[in-house]
């Protein structure tokens, strides 16, 4: 799209959902851009400091807000066959996402955003929750991880792999939505996931620090 510009950097990317009170702050230490999705830059406007774009339709943002925010910062999309956060991922060129205000009380729109990442594989985002955090796995995903820490597989379409490092190995499931999913698993050493199909990874929040810069290291070595 013309005008948006291209992010050296990763990307904290806001909605308009819940934001808890230190979301910005730890996101912004890894993705230091900061771009909304519609009403999400009300919230950016409150933290104190303007959104470096804002993608949407544009129809949640208040006319307070706008005032706000300069016009060339605003990208309009009019189509409404997709979502707001659909729209960022498909325009967004950074090196990584994570996405702040797209949980919450509203499981409907959780399970969008899960739907979301598990379409779009690049560029790589991280939702950032109140208790977790999630992914979409790579086809070949390795952590280092403490041991004992809960690791959850949650598929949102057929999905298999194999894996080293959990304590319930993954190798010869075929898992499915409504089938068998990997929910609670746990880590047991150095994890290895080799992962054909969408599968969403889900970890405890306190992990953030380490699958940001694992993702990106091997990001950057692929």
């Amino acid at each position: 799209m013309t005008g948006l510009p291209a992010f050296s950097a990763p990307v904290t990317l806001v909605g308009g959902g819940e934001v808890g009170a230190d979301d910005l702050r730890q996101a912004r230490l890894h993705a230091p851009h900061v771009v909304a999705a519609d009403s999400g830059a009300e919230h950016v406007l409150a933290a104190g400091f303007l959104p470096e774009v804002v993608i949407g339709d544009l129809d949640s943002i208040s006319e307070k807000a706008r005032r706000a925010i300069p016009s060339d910062r605003l990208f309009r999309i009019v189509e409404q066959d997709s979502s707001d956060f659909d729209k960022c991922l498909r325009l967004i060129d950074a090196p990584l996402l994570i996405a702040v205000g797209f949980t919450g009380a509203r499981l409907d729109h959780t399970l969008a955003a899960f739907a979301t990442i598990s379409r779009k594989a690049s560029p790589p985002t991280i939702i950032l929750g109140a208790e977790d955090i999630a992914f979409r796995a790579p086809e070949n995903l390795d952590l280092d991880l403490p041991a004992g820490l809960r690791l959850s597989l949650f598929p949102m379409g057929e999905a298999r792999g194999v894996s080293t490092g959990l304590h319930w190995p993954i190798d010869g499931i075929t898992f499915a939505p409504a089938g068998f999913n990997g929910i609670s698993n746990r880590v047991s050493g150095p994890v290895g996931l080799r992962i054909e199909g969408p599968m969403i990874v889900i970890l405890p929040r306190q992990a953030l620090d380490r699958i940001f810069t694992q993702l990106l290291f091997q990001l950057r070595d692929a």
